[in-house]
Order: structure tokens, then sequence, then C-alpha cells
């Protein structure tokens, strides 16, 4: 059962997506995409990416060379999408700090067109004739967006955690999975990078890496469309904190 082209490596690699698709439609129809643009936008060129993904890898006719550029064009389409994600979790999160946002977002989205530049010229720059090089260059992008991307939500978590900001449910489960899908494709990556495991060993990974974000569709599916019964409670100013410092300075330096 843990082989490659297996029915659960179809169903792995197909499901997911297939939900992510009908989780965007019923965002569509709920009217969520106004709210979370980004996340809709990543949740349909995602999976359509995956989709072209998918197709030439079990296509006869497609090369691997072939199958590469493939994945080339789908991560240069979703490392950006997924910075801007990473961006509207940001402002989601510390929205009450108008000046804290629109650096937080700035940045994020810098680093997001930085990378897909590096990528771009890291293409052109490959020999036209050597698989090796584009499937290196494949890896090394996405672990790059892997490894920043988890870091970002990792100083969003702890920053927020820091200054008791409670995201709203929606936001905490769009980070929550994000999270967990980044988190554990790097960790994947690295294992299959560094534990020179044999090649029927590194199928396992392949699993772990569909398993991880199956799970992180399925929780966007309960925090999104799931209803929760919230208790009324007295609404109580928050004190002030160095995020208000902070986001006063910023107001100040943008000013001047």
């Amino acid at each position: 059962m843990l082989q490659a082209h297996s029915f659960l490596w179809h169903y792995l690699w197909l499901a997911p997506n297939v939900l992510l698709l009908a989780l965007a439609l019923l965002i569509w129809r709920k009217g969520l995409h106004k709210a979370f643009p980004a996340f809709f936008a990543f949740a349909v060129f995602s999976s359509l990416g995956q989709f072209a993904l998918y197709i030439a890898d079990v296509a006869p006719s497609i090369t691997a060379e072939n199958f590469w550029r493939v994945d080339w064009a789908s991560l240069l389409i979703e490392g950006p999408l997924k910075f801007a994600l990473v961006a509207e979790i940001f402002a989601r999160v510390f929205g009450s700090y108008d000046s804290l946002v629109r650096l937080g977002r700035l940045l994020i989205r810098g680093v997001g067109i930085a990378l897909v530049l590096a990528a771009a010229l890291a293409a052109a720059y490959a020999p036209k004739d050597s698989l090796f090089g584009i499937v290196s260059g494949a890896h090394l992008l996405e672990q790059t967006i892997g490894f920043i991307a988890s870091g970002l939500l990792l100083f969003i978590f702890v920053f927020s955690a820091y200054f008791r900001l409670r995201p709203a449910r929606p936001v905490l489960g769009i980070a929550l999975g994000l999270a967990i899908s980044s988190c554990t494709h790097l960790a994947v990556w690295a294992v299959a990078a560094n534990a020179g495991l044999p090649a029927e060993r590194r199928v396992i990974l392949d699993f772990v890496g569909m398993a991880s974000s199956h799970i992180a569709v399925l929780i966007w599916f309960y925090y999104l469309l799931v209803p929760r019964e919230v208790a009324t409670k007295p609404v109580v100013p928050l004190p002030e904190n160095n995020l208000d410092v902070w986001n006063r300075e910023l107001e100040r330096l943008v000013h001047q």
C-alpha cells in the first residue's frame, strides 16, 4: 500500500486538492472570499497546480524533464500566493494596529517577490540540458518557501501569544493548517536530503507530506465552515501595551 502509484498514493495526492477546490467554491458561495481573498486565491491556484503536476506525473507522454518544469511553474505561482496568505494572516491578527499591519504586509510580500525573482534567475541560468539542475533547483525553491513561511507563521503565533491577541476563529484555522502543512513538508525534505534513505523508504516521506496536506484542508473546512457558539461576554478594553507604542511611533515616522 505504501508504494508510489498505489491507490493510497493516488488518493492522498488528489483528495486534498479536490476538497480544497470544493472549499474554495463554498467560500465563494458564502461570500467569505471577500474577507479572505488571499486564501481564496491560494486555494484555487494551489489545487489547480497540483492537478497539473499529477497529470504530468501519470501521463506517459510527459518526460521527467517536463514534469519538473511543471513543478517549477507551480512553485513560482504558489510561492507568492503563500506569502500573500501569510501577509493576510498577519493583517487579520494585528488588525488593530494599522501601521504595524502596513509595514508587516510590505515586508512579507517583499520577501515573496524577491524569492520569485531569485528562482526565475536560477531557472534562466541553469544548464538547459541538465535534469539534475532542474530537480535540485525545484527542491531548493520548495524548501526555501517552506522555511520562510514556517518562520513567519511561528513569529505570528509567538508574537500574538506574547501580547495576548486572540485571532478570530477562521484566521486561527487558516494559520494552523498552513503551519502544519509547511512545517511537515519542510521536515520531510530535510529528512530526505540528509538521512540517506533508500528509494523504497523515501516514498514513505511522500505519503507523510501528502497526508499533512490532507489534514490541513480538513482543518480549514472545520474552522471556516463549522459554526461555533460563543457565550456573550462584556467587552473589556485591552490595556495599552508595547504594540500601541510601536504603532504610534510608526505612525509618527510615516507622517514626518
